[in-house]
């Protein structure tokens, strides 16, 4: 090899290790081990805990808080508590009573039934690894209890620093080994260390007997070690000296504390971010608490509620186990963090709620810190053990994937997030007795507690009478043309402002009334409008001025106009700094977004793309954009991303984590509220409720999968009379027959909803907005109103009312009733159905309770 060809050899050697000490070194930066892992030093068990009283129903356990409602007991040397519901009787148990014996539980299956924590952690490679508080913690008395107003904190240590293997040389040249270690040890040392190491004297060493150093032995040979004074720096010395592939072993020991206190009728359980503490080689991605608090057994009956969309439950012992188990993100997808190509038809999680329902009573999960690091898992028995149970997951450090490409072969390496979540993670399990223990008894709870909290919007006044109709209209879209034979790109009108008041007016002679219209790509160029640091109204849509007289129009006739706008996402590279303004990717890079083609049935890359705007432009881009649009005196705004989305920015030192972000998107909305505008958004996340008049794409289904049992409209009974709501388009939905569309709007109290333009269908072929393939009006106008007419002659009459009771009456036959005692029951089957004498027709209602 010449002495060219060498030096690039080692130059590309010395860039991949730099390459690599930027991705794995250190790992996150505010990782514990950098600062002195400030809580492994200050450890202790603690005193044992004293009993504030006895419940003899909780055997084994010593009581602690005490209230009214709620009494809380704990095992000092396992972790575990009990909480007891006066009023019902009923005892929820961190860990199910009995699990010890669980026939089907093996393994680390078996041990995560007596854990209360588990955190997973990465090494160096990016591999997952994992200690629970049972085997990790409890198994080395490593649990620390203390006293707390109203409960009780316990302190963890996971693992231990007690010395393995590792921790003696391979290989020990001859001389070190008798003047460091014979020398310094009585005979029977020298007998241990002759046992654990092998002469080869032709070598010049001794060389460690792995085969011999097993149980009491390797005690005995650790002891010599540590009788001889041999240090850590030793261990390097030989490491160095004799070119082993060794490295000095760093003890993988954890730390974390859970706070649990009464508040009322519910049980805080807290873990503060402050108490995690890990070494920076293995930094933590997720923990998981109280994984099986409540959990049903084999012979337990009730469900599992989970948030999936809508809602819905998950019945106990289903035997579904040869579907996956649920997991699902609360607030959908980090867009910085996805990589899914394929279509994703799942729904995301809008609230960040969970439950179990028992006979006997229930209770609700209710993620008050850390939500937007949240996942919610649950499972059914007959998988992994016995038991039937949910739980949420917290993401700490996140980890992606940076890819080397040296001498043709490419290599991924881990990248992890710079700082762990800056968020504690709190959870507020709140418990009802039998009367309540129903999942609209769980949704009646969670919008009490929203109510007290200011989490949702004053009850609208109930003084109109018909039900809103949702029109969505597209002003214009970008597309290709040509001129002399060269192609350009010019923005095509869909529907102007004149032509909306056409459509509008052409609605009133059908009887369509209310009608809530978001109009899109009215501004900055179109349905991918640029960056509103400033508006500048189209003028090909009709400018300023058209702009003005279709608000006047809309003042006059009782159409709400709510001009739509995109805060969170860059939907035009144009006037955009992407290198500047986009939300890093781990990879570094900017977070791109590119649409999805169905023809292919993945993302179209040969296209340009949208980007992630960085959290820290959200309130410097409302600002420009509110200052400018308060010119046109309009009373609404439409928000397209703003209550639906929720991003990180992974920017090398000055990283926004999604919990930041979310209090980011907090103060955004709140600009708005204070100009007094009625806001409409798409999604209604639960943190935007409160400033919210109406929701478009609102949740009106679950994913569907495989392992959920039931489709519950929980969203909509936590919402109902403080928010108004519609789904997706009817026009372009899945739907191919407005009958079972119309009986989902009564059965979910929602409003109809369409997404029109005024040109004909041909002028969005060729665009990059194929999605809307069939959304000429004149095509759907008179359908639209006989569908409006009909679920308007039924939800009119419980208009803003709460939705209070839900039932599936037989299969494919639901009964909703609202708090005036007025009732829909719909059949979606394509045959009659008669309930307590009582027919339904095929795809059909019956209502009742209307008063007299």
């Amino acid at each position: 090899m010449g002495n060219f060809a060498k030096y690039m050899l080692l130059a590309a050697s010395v860039l991949t290790a730099l390459i690599m000490a930027g991705c794995t070194d250190k790992g996150p930066e505010k990782a514990a081990g950098d600062e002195g892992n400030g809580p492994a030093n200050s450890f202790t068990p603690g005193a044992a805990l004293k009993s504030s009283f006895v419940n003899p129903s909780v055997k084994g356990m010593k009581g602690i808080a005490e209230n009214d409602q709620l009494q809380l007991l704990a095992d000092d040397q396992t972790g575990a508590i009990a909480v007891v519901h006066k009023a019902s009787g009923e005892i929820w148990h961190s860990n199910p009573p009995g699990h010890q014996s669980d026939p089907l539980a093996a393994g680390v299956n078996k041990s995560l039934l007596s854990s209360q924590l588990k955190l997973d952690f990465y090494n160096s490679f990016g591999q997952i690894n994992s200690v629970n508080s049972h085997a990790d913690s409890a198994a080395y008395k490593q649990i620390g209890m203390e006293e707390i107003p109203n409960g009780v904190r316990v302190n963890y240590r996971f693992g231990t620093d007690k010395k393995t293997i590792d921790d003696m040389p391979k290989k020990i040249s001859k001389s070190r080994f008798e003047q460091n270690l014979l020398s310094k040890l009585d005979s029977a040392g020298q007998r241990t260390l002759k046992i654990a190491y092998t002469e080869d004297a032709e070598q010049g060493v001794y060389v460690r007997s792995d085969g011999a150093l097993k149980g009491l032995q390797l005690e005995r040979a650790l002891k010599a070690f540590e009788d001889a004074g041999y240090t850590e720096d030793d261990l390097l010395v030989d490491i160095e000296e004799n070119h082993l592939d060794q490295t000095k072993p760093e003890p993988r020991v954890f730390h974390a504390s859970i706070e649990y206190t009464l508040d009322g009728d519910s049980l805080i359980a807290k873990l503060p971010v402050s108490s995690i503490d890990f070494p920076a080689e293995y930094p933590v991605n997720t923990i998981s608490f109280l994984s099986f608090f409540g959990a049903g057994g084999a012979e337990d009956k009730g469900s599992i509620l989970v948030p999936d969309g809508s809602g819905a439950l998950i019945h106990f012992n289903n035997g579904k186990t040869r579907y996956p188990s649920y997991q699902q993100s609360v607030y959908g997808m980090d867009r910085t963090m996805s990589g899914i190509e394929t279509a994703d038809s799942s729904q995301d999680v809008r609230l960040p709620v969970f439950g179990i329902i028992r006979e006997g009573g229930a209770f609700i999960g209710i993620i008050e810190e850390g939500a937007p690091a949240a996942t919610i898992n649950a499972d059914v028995s007959g998988r992994l053990n016995s038991y039937n149970y949910v739980y949420p997951t917290f993401t700490v450090i996140n980890k992606g994937d940076l890819s080397l490409d040296a001498n043709g072969q490419q290599r991924s390496l881990p990248k992890f997030q710079e700082n762990p979540m800056r968020s504690d993670f709190s959870v507020r399990y709140a418990f009802v007795g039998k009367q309540s223990a129903s999942y609209p008894g769980l949704a009646a709870y969670y919008r009490n507690y929203l109510e007290q909290q200011g989490g949702l919007p004053a009850i609208a006044e109930r003084n109109e009478e018909n039900m809103p109709f949702y029109l969505q209209l597209v002003g214009s879209i970008y597309k290709k043309k040509h001129f002399a034979g060269i192609p350009y790109r010019a923005l095509e009108p869909l529907t102007t402002f004149e032509q909306a008041q056409s459509i509008l007016t052409e609605m009133g002679k059908r009887g369509i009334h209310d009608i809530k219209l978001k109009y899109s790509g009215w501004f900055n160029k179109g349905l991918d409008h640029e960056v509103p640091g400033s508006v500048s109204v189209d003028q090909q849509v009709g400018g300023e001025k058209g702009l003005r007289r279709l608000l006047s129009y809309a003042n006059e006739n009782g159409v709400k106009l709510y001009p739509d706008v995109a805060i969170l996402t860059a939907l035009s590279g144009s006037g955009f700094n992407e290198a500047k303004e986009a939300s890093r990717t781990l990879r570094g890079i900017p977070a791109e977004i590119y649409s999805f083609n169905p023809a292919l049935n993945r993302r179209d890359r040969t296209g340009s793309p949208a980007y992630v705007i960085s959290p820290r432009l959200i309130g410097s881009y409302t600002e420009a954009f509110l200052k400018d649009y308060g010119k046109y005196g309009a009373i609404g705004v439409s928000l397209s991303d703003l209550a639906a989305e929720l991003d990180s920015d992974f920017r090398k030192h000055r990283q926004i984590d999604r919990t930041e972000s979310e209090q980011l998107s907090l103060d955004a909305l709140n600009k708005v509220s204070d100009a007094n505008l009625q806001v409409m958004a798409d999604g209604g996340n639960a943190y935007a409720l409160p400033f919210l008049t109406d929701i478009t794409h609102a949740p009106m289904s679950s994913s569907s999968f495989k392992i959920e049992d039931a489709e519950i409209p929980f969203y909509q009974m936590v919402i109902r009379g403080h928010i108004d709501y519609t789904g997706a388009p009817y026009n372009l939905s899945a739907y191919t027959d407005a009958k079972p569309y119309i009986l989902k709007c009564l059965e979910y109290g929602a409003g109809v909803y369409f997404q029109w333009f005024y040109e004909p269908n041909h002028k969005i072929k060729d665009t990059e907005h194929n999605e809307l393939f069939s959304a000429n009006y004149a095509l759907w106008i008179d359908e639209a109103a006989r569908i409006y007419e009909e679920v308007n002659a039924f939800l009119k009459k419980v208009r803003h009312e709460r939705i209070v009771g839900h039932d599936e009456l037989a299969d494919g036959v639901f009964k909703t009733t609202y708090e005036s005692g007025v009732y829909v029951i719909v059949n979606y089957n394509r045959a009659p159905v008669t309930i307590d004498g009582v027919t339904i027709e095929a795809e059909s209602y019956v209502t009742g309770g209307e008063a007299p």
